[in-house]
């Protein structure tokens, strides 16, 4: 029995990079919960009703189900670089009984929507496995509403975490004004709008 392949996939499940789609139990595992709600995700971004929201990196959908919920006369794009997360994760939505939502098979270097088509941008445990964060973050400027936000959510134990201090100070340097940090050290949320006219 060749062990390489499942061996490689449990090393990438717990190493730093992009997270295996052939793992999603892992994050969908009860105490998830006790880190970081989907209840605490979805009421720290600024959502009304009808607000359009893109999430990227949604993996199972662990957060996407309460945050559709939450804009029943919005949508939710969901953005993945493996369909078969993004595969998952619309089968969570529709067992949820939610329809709002569609899913885009792209990273995150160049976004396949129009300018300022976004109300919020969240990402949770996902920042820090973006290579070309500039890239991203000039295109989440692009598609955000002129009061969008951009909503970044970290937390142990992911290996990719970092400080929301490094992470505010990356924003800033490509164009972002933090405009608030929740949470706590270790499971924080930091939100942020594009800087605009300079």
């Amino acid at each position: 029995m060749n062990l390489k392949k499942p061996l490689d996939t449990w090393a990438r499940a717990f190493g730093r990079g992009v997270f295996p789609h052939q793992m999603t139990w892992v994050l969908d595992l009860p105490g998830r919960g006790l880190i970081m709600s989907p209840r605490t995700v979805a009421g720290r971004l600024p959502l009304r009703p009808d607000a359009q929201v893109l999430e990227v990196g949604p993996g199972s959908g662990y957060y996407s189900v309460e945050v559709a919920r939450r804009i029943p006369q919005g949508r939710l794009a969901l953005l993945d670089i493996q369909p078969e997360m993004l595969a998952k994760c619309a089968e969570k939505l529709r067992a949820a009984g939610l329809e709002n939502f569609a899913t885009y098979p792209a990273d995150g270097q160049a976004l396949p929507f129009d300018d300022a088509s976004f109300d919020a941008i969240f990402l949770v445990t996902v920042f820090g496995e973006i290579a070309e964060r500039e890239a991203f973050l000039r295109e989440a400027a692009r598609v955000l509403k002129p009061d969008g936000v951009l909503s970044i959510t970290e937390h142990h134990p992911d290996p990719d975490f970092e400080s929301a201090q490094a992470v505010a100070t990356g924003l800033q340097a490509h164009g972002f004004e933090p405009l608030q940090q929740l949470g706590w050290r270790w499971a924080y949320t930091l939100n942020a709008v594009p800087r605009r006219g300079g």
